[in-house]
């Protein structure tokens, strides 16, 4: 089956969560995350829920256990924290929980922070996975990037990832 012909039966609404990882933003100042709960909301998901964790290892894992066991969300779209600074921990707090690695996230986004921002592109560890049955995309913080990762890769493929997800 065609990609196009795979995509045409893919759920079109999902349930999604934001997660904003700062210790400087509150939510009302979380541009990222507010411009993604517009967008998601624009294309038909459901935003369960939005919030901010502060830059701690232990609080960012507690925090995506805790929206996985009380939302269910089909992905959680994850903003801040995966540069190189000493703060920047994200990564190190969700990679261990991938069941599955969506190796390919952090390369295309990779590639197109470089079309974008040249070199400066070597700063992101921007990654994706599976934690059980929930897609987590960790993304850098910036409105910018968030947009690209948004648009580019995640919003175009997500019913087609959560149907292969949901096909187990």
């Amino acid at each position: 089956m065609s990609t196009r012909k795979h995509k045409a039966h893919t759920p079109k609404s999902l349930k999604l969560a934001v997660l904003t990882v700062s210790t400087t933003r509150s939510l009302a100042e979380d541009k990222s995350g507010h411009w993604i709960k517009k967008r998601a909301e624009k294309k038909g998901h459901d935003v369960v829920i939005h919030q901010v964790a502060p830059d701690d290892q232990g609080i960012i894992a507690d925090t995506i256990r805790t929206v996985i066991q009380e939302h269910h969300p089909h992905a959680i779209l994850v903003t801040g924290g995966t540069g190189i600074g000493p703060a920047d921990v994200t990564i190190e707090a969700i990679r261990p929980m991938f069941t599955k690695d969506l190796a390919a996230f952090g390369p295309l986004f990779t590639y197109l922070s470089f079309e974008e921002i040249d070199s400066a592109a070597l700063l992101s560890r921007a990654t994706a996975g599976l934690i059980g049955d929930t897609l987590v995309f960790c993304m850098p913080g910036s409105l910018n990037a968030c947009k690209l990762a948004c648009q580019e890769l995640i919003f175009p493929e997500l019913g087609h990832l959560v149907k292969h997800v949901q096909e187990g």
